[in-house]
């Protein structure tokens, strides 16, 4: 299927590892020249130097209320355009809801949720000349909520209602906006949750690998590269018809409605 995104602009968010980069190399090979955004500017160059499409580094904290701006600023200064945006970056902390603190609150949100919102609005005069697109990058948790992830998935929940606002103002602009929701995603944060259930346990890291997909009710981890495919999908005139949708990869974990 051709997807036709060949020299199509895209900003990709939390670019420098994970998720976001697999995203990142999946757009470039697809032609897009691609933004990539992290805090981390030698991850990115490294990154940078295997694409063979022209991109952008850009070494920004976006919990800084001005940096989604300079992104976007500098993506239209750099090539003329912008057609996808996609907001990936940004953890959030786990731990017992008493002893997590305000400040933790609020870093997950001024992370994850304030510049995803500030990037969207920063981006979307371009993106309506484009017709072009948002995809945000969310998580299950905000589906289903878990003692242990109450900032998370409360960020999440809050990121999804965003998605189908700023859908609905998209049908007017011809923006189309949708989210993917990755389950358990094998990225470097998986290995830290993977070592502390082999620790609660008593058991290896092998075992420990092999026993919390069955706890979770799931055959396997994901892997990055299958949220990276979804986004491709999404990202191209071939799924046009698509708005507001909020998309579960997560092998099955969420049974909810």
């Amino acid at each position: 299927m051709d997807l036709l995104l060949p020299n199509k602009v895209a900003i990709v968010t939390g670019a420098s590892r994970g998720i976001g980069k697999a995203i990142a190399e999946t757009l470039s090979a697809e032609g897009m020249k691609v933004v990539l955004v992290a805090r981390s500017k030698a991850e990115l160059e490294s990154l940078a130097t295997s694409f063979s499409n022209e991109c952008l580094v850009q070494a920004v904290d976006l919990r800084e209320p001005d940096s989604a701006n300079r992104v976007v600023a500098s993506t239209i200064e750099k090539f003329g355009k912008l057609d996808l945006l996609v907001n990936n970056a940004g953890a959030t902390k786990r731990g017992d809801f008493l002893t997590l603190t305000d400040d933790e609150w609020m870093d997950g949100f001024a992370l994850k949720f304030y510049a995803a919102m500030r990037l969207s609005r920063a981006a979307w005069t371009h993106l309506i000349e484009s017709k072009g697109s948002i995809i945000n990058i969310i998580g299950i948790g905000g589906r289903t909520g878990s003692a242990e992830f109450t900032i998370g998935g409360t960020v999440n929940a809050a990121l999804m209602n965003l998605t189908k606002a700023l859908a609905d103002r998209g049908v007017k602009d011809g923006v189309r906006v949708n989210a993917i929701n990755p389950g358990s995603i094998a990225t470097e944060r998986l290995q830290i949750r993977i070592q502390n259930y082999a620790k609660t346990n008593n058991i290896s890291l092998e075992e420990a690998t092999k026993r919390m997909p069955r706890d979770m009710k799931i055959e396997r981890f994901g892997k990055p590269a299958e949220i990276a495919h979804a986004v491709t999908f999404l990202a191209s005139p071939q799924a046009a018809y698509i708005q507001g949708a909020i998309l579960d990869v997560d092998g099955g974990a969420t049974r909810t409605l």
